[in-house]
């Protein structure tokens, strides 16, 4: 007979109150379905694992109402629950971490004898991770048009797109009628005046019918997603075509051939490791991979852009538009910039990387993912 565990033995474990567990059940929340050899109700595996979804969600923050929609949907088993509470916890995990880094930075300005406003008093509350660095984008942030070309290019002949995560409206192909998606609002009120309509909404919840665009898109957004696998899906649902620019996270990608990341911000691994590979997200969707070359005057100052031009990244405005520098923690960027200003002056990050002077384009781990005709 398969091992059930009692409403208390339930409570003593998930740190929850027996009331609780009653109450769970006489809404039909999480019902133990089991019995005791003594005749009492009890949890079975099942039980358990509907009920660790049900609490886990709790904790988030979620509704019972939306947790009874969320773990009663027949198409989402447990592994894509997992998924998706993984990346409702790194979301979680990077607001903090936004909120710790304005906290310290008021820190040092009080130390300093400056004051702050009620207004940024009260941003560190509001602000998501885009909120906070969406501000600094227009004046780093551009689109490469070297890049920009492989992406239209990839879009074949397709005239209706979807550009998902589309921030300010970089990449958008001024050719084509293009409708964005961007679940920031400060990134949505900084696209132009004339750019394409843009409606708020997630890239794993696409508020489209099946088919309705020639192509999808997304540009270095990924990573952001709580569930990459489900968003790329809904790109897949929504448009006959999908076209993704995004990076290969593993050590042979970008950790280790990328400068940066192996000789002066290594907590970069910790904020990848558990991410789908980039293997895993083509097979998704059915892609093809494709390697994208940086040129070395890239006008886009995502992260890995100034592989050559080691300086900028001493610039606080140039990091403060990549969310690598946010998520790392304010300690972290402080030893990693100290550290590169210290061997720039001494020659040291020359010698190390003498082999990139000669090179107009690197190869550091960034791909396209190809579907369709």
């Amino acid at each position: 007979m398969a091992e059930h565990l009692t409403v208390g033995r339930v409570a003593e474990l998930a740190g929850v109150s027996v009331r609780t567990l009653h109450h769970y059940d006489e809404i039909g929340l999480a019902r133990p379905s089991g019995r005791t050899a003594g005749g009492y109700r009890a949890y079975s595996a099942a039980d358990v694992e509907r009920l660790r979804e049900v609490l886990a969600y709790r904790r988030l923050g979620f509704g019972l109402r939306e947790i009874a929609d969320l773990v009663g949907d027949p198409a989402t088993d447990a592994v894509a629950h997992l998924r998706r509470l993984r990346g409702l916890l790194r979301e979680q995990r990077d607001r903090a971490g936004v909120m710790v880094t304005a906290i310290d930075r008021e820190l040092e300005a009080r130390a300093m004898g400056i004051g702050t406003t009620s207004e940024e008093k009260l941003t560190m509350f509001g602000a998501r991770l885009y909120d906070d660095i969406g501000a600094a984008y227009p004046a780093t942030r551009r689109t490469e048009p070297r890049i920009a070309a492989r992406v239209w290019a990839a879009l074949g002949d397709a005239r209706t797109v979807l550009n998902v995560g589309a921030g300010t409206g970089s990449y958008e192909p001024a050719d084509r009628a293009v409708t964005a998606v961007e679940p920031s609002a400060v990134m949505r009120a900084q696209r132009p005046a004339g750019a394409a309509p843009c409606v708020a909404g997630s890239a794993e919840s696409l508020p489209f019918e099946d088919q309705s665009f020639d192509a999808a898109m997304a540009f270095s957004t990924v990573h952001h997603w709580a569930d990459p696998i489900a968003g790329l899906r809904e790109m897949r649902r929504v448009a006959r075509r999908v076209v993704v620019f995004t990076h290969d996270d593993s050590a042979s990608g970008w950790l280790q051939r990328f400068w940066l990341t192996r000789d002066y911000l290594p907590e970069v691994g910790d904020i990848v490791a558990g991410r789908p590979s980039v293997v895993r997200l083509a097979e998704a969707i059915g892609a093809r991979i494709e390697p994208v070359l940086i040129p070395w005057d890239c006008a886009d100052g995502f992260f890995e852009a100034y592989w050559r031009r080691p300086e900028a990244y001493l610039d606080e405005p140039v990091r403060r538009a990549v969310s690598v520098w946010t998520r790392v923690g304010t300690a972290a960027e402080r030893r990693a910039v100290d550290e590169l200003r210290a061997d720039l002056a001494s020659g040291r990050w020359a010698e190390r990387n003498r082999e990139l002077v000669g090179l107009d384009a690197a190869e550091l781990g960034l791909r396209l993912l190809v579907t369709g005709e």
